[in-house]
């Protein structure tokens, strides 16, 4: 038995891959999800989504842009608390911070996000000395801030309202509450995991090695993913309509599942796929008021951050690339400063005499 799967191991690993695998399950993901999506779309009125969109209350706009803000200033410690874990403690907090809202905004816009969000990470902290190994812990960490305050979230959500995630599971809520309870449990099982010893703690060989942090650095980084999470799942239900109602918890449960189904599809802006998943989840509300939600919601979230984020790097790249160089240039060729270059040449070299003339003698 055990010489069988190995050798299925083997097969695998040669044949399919677990890249090949997860190129596949993205496609798979994208695929039922898009379908899905445009078979809803086919019914809807155009002219009632943009009469939902009307309705939505500005002061409600205006509370969950500010849910958005503190989502994304939860984000930056991400990158902060990774840096601090493998002890870079020279890079200071801005540094992280852009580094952290750059990358996830433009990588998880465009897609591919472990590649093109560990490709900014690597532009902004090579100025600092840091590697292409050290950007890699960086990710490592930061997705494990992630998915730690995910399964956390998840895992109470669906212990307390497990017909949340039954509308798109289609699962018992029985089951639902077992993988809720399955999610806190092993958050529990891998705090007593690094209790148990700092050995254990290192994970990696051949040159790339990460201390993961300790059982109670670990509470805070999930407590950094709460957060962030809590303060994402608030601008949603500030932009949810009024009626039929819907409870904070169950919305949130919701929430996640449609996250993390669009991070699983790798889609740029998760779109189509994480729209489908709350239209499928959410069935009592009208079409054409969710859409209207997610419309502002995609804005808020994704475009507007998007935006800031490749201004910034924009302007950076340029005052790096074209502006500081030209400063130089201007520098050297300022009279003044070519004078007063001459004139300390001039006074080196007079000092130089009377030792060269002590040498000879």
């Amino acid at each position: 038995m055990h010489r069988l799967l190995t050798a299925l191991g083997r097969g695998f690993k040669e044949k399919i891959g677990w890249k090949r695998l997860g190129i596949a399950a993205s496609v798979i993901i994208i695929v039922l999800a898009v379908t899905h999506l445009v078979r809803t779309l086919k019914g809807v009125d155009t002219a009632l989504v943009l009469t939902a969109l009307t309705e939505i209350a500005p002061h409600r706009i205006a509370l969950a842009a500010l849910c958005v803000v503190g989502a994304f200033c939860t984000l930056t410690f991400y990158d902060f608390f990774a840096l601090r874990t493998i002890g870079k403690t020279h890079i200071p907090y801005r540094i992280a911070a852009l580094s952290s809202f750059t990358s996830y905004t433009i990588g998880h816009n465009i897609g591919a996000t472990v590649f093109t969000g560990g490709a900014i990470r690597f532009r902004i902290y090579s100025d600092y000395g840091l590697t292409a190994i050290d950007v890699a812990k960086i990710c490592f960490l930061s997705g494990l801030t992630f998915w730690l305050g995910n399964l956390f979230v998840l895992g109470i959500g669906m212990v307390w309202h497990p017909g949340a995630a039954s509308s798109m599971d289609l699962l018992p809520e029985a089951m639902n509450r077992l993988i809720g309870v399955g999610c806190l449990a092993g958050i529990g099982a891998y705090l007593v995991w690094l209790v148990t010893g700092t050995g254990r703690r290192e994970l990696g060989q051949n040159g790339w090695k990460v201390v993961l942090p300790s059982a109670k650095l670990t509470l805070v980084q999930i407590l950094i993913g709460v957060v962030d999470l809590g303060f994402c799942a608030l601008a949603m239900y500030l932009l949810m309509p009024t009626e039929p109602y819907i409870d904070f918890v169950s919305l949130a449960v919701v929430f996640i599942l449609a996250t993390l189904l669009g991070f699983a599809s790798h889609a740029p802006g998760s779109i189509g796929v994480f729209d489908a998943a709350m239209l499928v989840a959410l069935p009592d509300f009208s079409k054409e008021q969710l859409l209207a939600m997610l419309v502002v919601f995609r804005i808020l979230y994704f475009l507007i951050p998007f935006g800031i984020s490749i201004s910034i790097m924009g302007m950076r790249e340029l005052w790096l690339n074209v502006v500081q160089p030209w400063l130089s240039r201007r520098k050297l060729n300022d009279p003044p400063f070519r004078a007063e270059t001459a004139e300390v040449t001039v006074r080196q070299s007079v000092e130089s005499r009377p030792r060269i003339k002590h040498l000879k003698r």
